[in-house]
């Protein structure tokens, strides 16, 4: 077959067949070079897309944490306040018991000071 393809030089001076040859060189490595270029170009649209997918995973875990964050910044107050809730009542219930001491220490020295009278 490829003396068919051939055929279309013959009769052709060797200097145009010369420049025909560098020709069809040139046009195999122009050929092998685009297909180097292509592959490049294929392998750097995937790596871009991979990238673009990381990115884009990256955005939904930042958006995750921040939700989880705010969320648990919310309970944090909720404890605090809980917290200070807490502390406030127990204040309350320890001047209820110093009140409730000091009345009980009254009492028993109403009770002693009426006993000692009825000893009398």
């Amino acid at each position: 077959m490829s003396w068919a393809v051939e055929e279309w030089k013959e009769g052709l001076s060797p200097r145009v067949l010369q420049k025909i040859h560098e020709l069809e060189s040139q046009v195999d490595k122009l050929k092998k070079e685009r297909q180097q270029r292509q592959y490049q170009l294929e392998t750097l649209e995937a790596a871009l897309q991979k990238q673009k997918q990381k990115v884009e995973d990256e955005k939904n875990e930042s958006a995750i944490l921040k939700r989880e964050n705010q969320s648990l910044m919310e309970l944090c107050d909720n404890l605090e306040k809980a917290k200070q809730k807490i502390s406030h009542d127990l204040q309350v219930k320890e001047s209820q018991i110093n009140i409730q001491s000091g009345q009980l220490n009254s009492c028993k020295k109403d009770i002693e000071r009426l006993e000692q009278e009825l000893k009398r």
